[in-house]
């Protein structure tokens, strides 16, 4: 992986609920069929499905976990960098977080994020089992800046723009997006790498949950202009594309439009 061209792919998949054997089984399968690739993408949650009343009891540590130790093989496999979606991690304080792991070409934990924005309307109970993380985490790897968020994070522009003004190249969003709200996803996928000037990878699960529930799917790879690189609507499969971030910085230098933020937007009540 380099500064000029980077081969991305993600995985857009039907997780089981509670299965974690089935799930490695399906990821592992998947993976067969990736090459030449620098960053594997997955989504939120995908080892044991989206049902927050199951997370704690499949909570992992995060330095003893059977979730990262899978993926960290793959990774050393394929020689490729994983950006693990989420899984549920929990600390000895009892606190529970839905944790994206980062690893790297060696198999190794490089980081962690925690997901800042917990979903809890419309009968979803995030918050009452998981603890919202505390920062953003920005990671380089190889010189290519990666900004990690989760599924709801997505309605949170400030988060992407703090990233951006970090020197993010690339932003991600791993989810569990419900096929109830398709528009949103379409709109705020494509608005975060038009608004940061950055290569969005957003990948979501797809297919039934529980409760006569289903994800939206539509994974997709958007450039630093809204151009949609690649995407698949439904059903479970992987996506490619060779994204070149010096396209990217010579955009940006031609249309320098973060230059012409304001330090303050203080609004004035009439």
């Amino acid at each position: 992986m380099g500064k000029n061209e980077i081969n991305i792919s993600a995985i857009q998949m039907c997780a089981k609920i509670g299965d974690k054997k089935s799930n490695f089984t399906k990821v592992e399968k998947l993976f067969r069929n990736i090459t030449n690739t620098d960053i594997v993408v997955l989504p939120e949650v995908w080892s044991i499905g989206w049902d927050c009343k199951i997370f704690q009891a499949n909570a992992e540590y995060i330095h003893n976990s059977e979730t990262i130790s899978f993926l960290a093989q793959l990774a050393k496999d394929k020689q490729t960098v994983i950006i693990g979606g989420s899984i549920i991690t929990k600390d000895k304080n009892g606190s529970y977080y839905n944790t994206c792991p980062v690893i790297n070409q060696n198999g190794e934990l490089v980081t962690t994020y925690d997901k800042a924005h917990l979903y809890s309307y419309y009968g979803c109970k995030e918050g009452e089992f998981i603890t919202p993380g505390l920062a953003p985490v920005l990671v380089e790897l190889d010189g290519v800046k990666l900004g990690l968020t989760i599924c709801y994070d997505i309605r949170f522009p400030e988060i992407y723009r703090a990233y951006r003004q970090a020197g993010a190249d690339i932003l991600i969003n791993c989810a569990a997006w419900a096929s109830t709200k398709p528009i949103p996803w379409e709109m705020m996928t494509k608005s975060r790498a038009i608004e940061n000037q950055t290569y969005m990878i957003a990948v979501n699960q797809y297919g039934p949950m529980n409760n006569n529930e289903y994800n939206l799917g539509h994974s997709r790879i958007i450039d630093y202009n809204g151009n949609v690189l690649s995407e698949i609507l439904d059903g479970e499969n992987i996506i490619q594309a060779k994204i070149n971030l010096e396209d990217m910085y010579e955009f940006r230098d031609k249309c320098t439009i973060l230059s012409d933020i304001r330090k303050s937007y203080e609004v004035k009540s009439l």
